[in-house]
């Protein structure tokens, strides 16, 4: 996986699920709080959860430029537990199979919306549409004699919005790109946020890239650029140049505030999904856990139970590459 890949992911995941995680744990009671983009019913009695993303900055292209873009979400999955009886199916709170405890839960599903490429050398746009019809998946649990036991059933609701990408010129050689995400997904009255959430883009974060041509960091643009700079208006997202450092062509707009360039730190076995923390802090935490405690973290989701499998699999010298790192040296006066 690459760079811009790696970072990408870290901010889909970022706060997915946090330290202990555990389903019961108070913070993991309110999740999803990066980067929503509500529905627009919900929005509107709720001015604090968006229905639109916006992202705005400036891209210095010659004849022949084009730009591709890329917006990434992730859809809540309702998870629900049936115990199969001689009656049907009877929903529960818990079911043991084979030894293994299944417990309803949100997972998420990841989706991404491309753009076609879009000609930087004119004014131009372009129009997506995004649409995932509700459905619906279930997994049967069998016993250790593979009698069917119980079934685990992951359904999803209806997404509908929009990704609108524009290019306007703005001297030649420059132009200010914009890139507007809006969630138009069904909501019945009277629906609280946590039902909101199953119709929200949630994690929502965009991926410009650029051919023929260098995207402007807005953290530090140039000085003759800082007044076009300044006039770009970023909505819920801050857009960052990614990939290697000198390398312009790429910018990743981020809900959560990030330096230009920005990596995960080389010594990290994997996401955590506390990617502003410090890893050696949070796998040391995981093997400090009571059996008791690693069990529930097992349960609770597969990409929790990945993160136990691989830090209870990691070595030695794997564990001592946390203890710290000098990246640079500089002479104190």
């Amino acid at each position: 996986m690459g760079r811009l890949e790696r970072i990408a992911d870290a901010v889909l995941y970022e706060g997915y699920m946090l330290w202990p995680y555990r389903t019961s744990a108070l913070k993991n009671q309110r999740r999803w709080t990066f980067g929503g983009v509500y529905p627009e019913r919900h929005s509107a009695g709720h001015p604090d959860d968006a229905c639109v993303m916006q992202t705005q900055c400036l891209a210095q292209a010659g004849p022949g430029a084009r730009l591709a873009v890329r917006v990434r979400f992730l859809q809540v999955i309702e998870r629900r537990i049936g115990r199969l009886t001689e009656n049907g199916r009877e929903p529960v709170d818990e079911l043991v199979v084979g030894g293994e405890r299944y417990v309803p839960w949100e997972e998420a599903t990841e989706r991404e919306v491309l753009s076609p490429a879009l000609a930087l050398g004119r004014e131009s746009d372009e129009h997506v549409e995004i649409r995932v019809a509700a459905g619906e998946e279930r997994e049967v649990l069998r016993d250790p004699a593979g009698e069917p036991a119980g079934i685990v059933t992951r359904s999803w609701g209806p997404l509908v919005g929009s990704v609108d990408v524009a290019s306007v010129p703005l001297r030649p050689g420059l132009c200010r790109i914009t890139v507007r995400i809006a969630n138009r997904s069904p909501l019945g009255d009277g629906q609280d946020r946590e039902q909101a959430l199953k119709a929200t883009f949630c994690s929502t974060h965009t991926i410009l890239q650029v051919e023929g041509g260098e995207l402007v960091s807005l953290t530090d643009p140039p000085p003759e650029l800082r007044d076009e700079a300044e006039r770009c208006e970023n909505r819920g997202t801050w857009p960052v140049l990614a990939g290697e450092p000198g390398d312009r062509r790429t910018v990743l707009s981020s809900p959560i505030i990030l330096p230009d360039h920005p990596e995960i730190a080389p010594e990290s076995p994997g996401d955590l999904f506390d990617s502003g923390e410090i890893d050696q802090l949070l796998t040391l935490g995981i093997l400090s856990m009571t059996d008791e405690e690693r069990r529930r973290m097992r349960e609770a989701d597969p990409r929790t139970r990945r993160i136990l499998e691989r830090t209870e699999s990691l070595t030695r010298e794997e564990l001592m590459r946390l203890h710290g790192t000098i990246r640079e040296l500089g002479t104190a006066r």
